[in-house]
């Protein structure tokens, strides 16, 4: 499918450049015609506040600490390596929680990673479902102390746009498509050492916190705001 999508499209048009270094490099033989485009996100704040009834009900039914937890947002497949990233944590020192929003109901590969990781016997891993209601979502982020992200593959991740937008401590998977995304305003992490990581990460301080906000904001503001792509768009259509 992908092979013939190349072979017959007028232009390609990528959301990541490691995605456009890959269809040149693996179907040069069609010489296709492509064009880099990112995906976008925005910087701004969550329209609620601490008090806000959402907030507070959430907070209360997971017994969770505003700024006291680590966050995980994806689907919950194998190539995103929550097994690496739980795992990894239940070997960290921190006593601050791994908040997990994810869909795991019915899930094969979440009954598999118990059996693997022993997480349900870590009472700071909590998986606490999904979360559609983006403004809440977006608080969640913006009171999370850092966000953990282990995708591994595809082009430039919207989960991961939204971290570097609203989250301040952002702790990537170190693969191409993360790095041309996060740059300088992220820390980066291989899948022997995340545990190490997240002990130094409890130990940052509020000044480099701060610095590594600013840095990640700049990041979207600068390449991924949607009226930059919107335009891109518009101009090659």
């Amino acid at each position: 499918s992908e092979r013939l999508m190349v072979k017959h499209a007028d232009l390609l048009i990528c959301d990541s450049q490691n995605i456009e270094s890959y269809i040149l490099n693996q179907y040069g033989k069609y010489n296709p015609k492509t064009t880099y485009i990112a995906y976008g996100s925005e910087v701004k704040s969550s329209l609620l506040e601490n008090s806000s009834y959402k907030v507070t009900n959430w907070y209360h039914k997971f017994n969770i600490k505003m700024n006291d937890y680590y966050l995980i947002v994806g689907r919950f497949v194998p190539e995103n390596n929550y097994e690496s990233m739980i795992a990894n944590f239940i070997k960290s020192n921190t006593k601050k929680d791994l908040v997990i929003i994810t869909n795991v109901k019915t899930n094969k590969f979440y009954h598999e990673l118990r059996k693997k990781t022993n997480f349900d016997k870590d009472n700071r891993i909590k998986f606490v479902g999904t979360v559609y209601d983006s403004e809440l979502l977006r608080y969640i982020r913006e009171n999370a102390y850092a966000y953990i992200h282990g995708h591994e593959v595809g082009g430039t991740n919207p989960s991961l746009l939204e971290a570097l937008a609203s989250t301040k401590v952002n702790l990537l998977l170190d693969v191409g498509f993360n790095r041309e995304v996060g740059a300088n305003g992220a820390v980066y992490w291989d899948k022997g050492n995340l545990y190490e990581l997240i002990n130094q990460c409890d130990d940052y301080s509020e000044k480099y916190i701060e610095c590594l906000n600013e840095k990640s904001s700049e990041r979207i503001i600068e390449h991924f705001s949607w009226k930059s792509i919107i335009g891109k768009y518009e101009s090659k259509f």
